[in-house]
């Protein structure tokens, strides 16, 4: 960087600092994530008031500092108005922001991460206020893409232990896969208590030994995010960690239509009779519930800290008593 440089930047956390100053965390397209100064950014009149608060997208001229730098002018290009307006939104932002700066790099481009977060928080921005399970459907689809972006999503789509496709059956209303997230996704119930039993999977195939680093396994995913802040528009493989256990602890079961969420968590939309209809919206809305608990442990698990927003959404969430339900494990 040079005395002073230009960068594009989403802020996405702000404190006090002095007086009347506010320092920024600002994850930038061009170097990442970068800490600056917004002088005076507390005064009523600053012309830095309204473009430091959070979720404010700006171009910005930056002066390096000798410890930290400081923005000389910020033009906002996007505010994204609806997440302050309601709490379930603006709740489900401040998560997303916790998992980018769990991931975001500093003096490096963060391009993809960048133009991703802005489409997520775009689209949540853009949804109606009612119905609210809305929100706990964009926010697993946003973490499901966040994850992906990092390398780590979960396994959905087969069983970790015999990496046999999964299809949910909705004819049984028994019928039931489990989640381990220290295996890395789902596990057939039938492969586990064989394995348990027998010390063999399916074939009589041993399972095979806890490799010293985790494996790798490639899905498509139409999730990659582009420079005009597309998702749809690109096509990608991600990569998805699969990590073999001996014998995988469960944390939880899903039943046939949270099965069914998960797997459709990697399209680069949401279907629309997922979305569109309040009706079907409202009754599943227990069940987006426990996906969004689901991952979040899986999230916290593989980044290593906790994500003190999901306090948040839990606090508004469990104000509608819609949003119970009963599993016979819990995560």
């Amino acid at each position: 960087m040079g005395r002073t440089y230009k960068a594009t930047g989403i802020n996405l956390k702000g404190m006090p600092l002095g007086e009347s100053d506010r320092l920024l965390v600002i994850l930038t397209r061009e170097y990442g994530l970068l800490r600056a100064v917004a002088p005076g950014a507390r005064k009523h009149h600053s012309g830095l008031s309204g473009r430091s608060g959070l979720f404010v997208v700006n171009e910005l001229l930056i002066a390096s500092g000798r410890s930290l730098d400081k923005i000389i002018q910020a033009q906002t290009i996007e505010s994204y108005p609806g997440l302050s307006q309601d709490l379930g939104k603006l709740a489900a932002s401040q998560y997303l922001a916790e998992m980018v700066l769990a991931q975001a790099l500093s003096d490096q481009p963060q391009e993809e991460l960048f133009c991703l977060l802005n489409e997520h928080l775009s689209r949540l921005g853009r949804l109606p206020d009612r119905p609210a399970s809305l929100v706990l459907a964009h926010l697993t689809h946003a973490v499901f893409h966040l994850l992906a972006l990092a390398g780590v999503t979960p396994q959905v789509q087969v069983c970790c232990l015999t990496q046999l496709p999964l299809i949910p059956d909705f004819t049984d209303p028994d019928w039931r896969v489990g989640f381990s997230v220290a295996a890395g996704g789902t596990v057939s119930l039938s492969a586990l208590g064989r394995l348990e039993t027998k010390g063999s999977l399916p074939g009589g195939q041993q399972q095979p030994s806890l490799p010293q680093h985790p494996t790798t396994c490639t899905i498509d995913a139409t999730i990659s995010p582009t420079p005009s802040n597309s998702v749809a528009e690109a096509g990608a493989s991600y990569q998805t960690i699969n990590h073999r256990q001996e014998k995988p602890v469960l944390n939880t079961r899903l039943n046939a239509t949270e099965l069914s969420l998960l797997q459709q968590l990697a399209e680069a939309s949401l279907p629309q009779q997922v979305t569109a209809i309040p009706n079907q919206q409202a009754s599943l809305a227990p069940s987006w519930r426990f996906v969004e608990q689901i991952l979040r442990q899986y999230v916290q698990y593989y980044f290593g800290r906790p994500i003190r927003s999901a306090t948040l959404i839990d606090s508004y969430f469990a104000s509608l008593p819609t949003y119970s339900t009963n599993h016979d494990a819990t995560v």
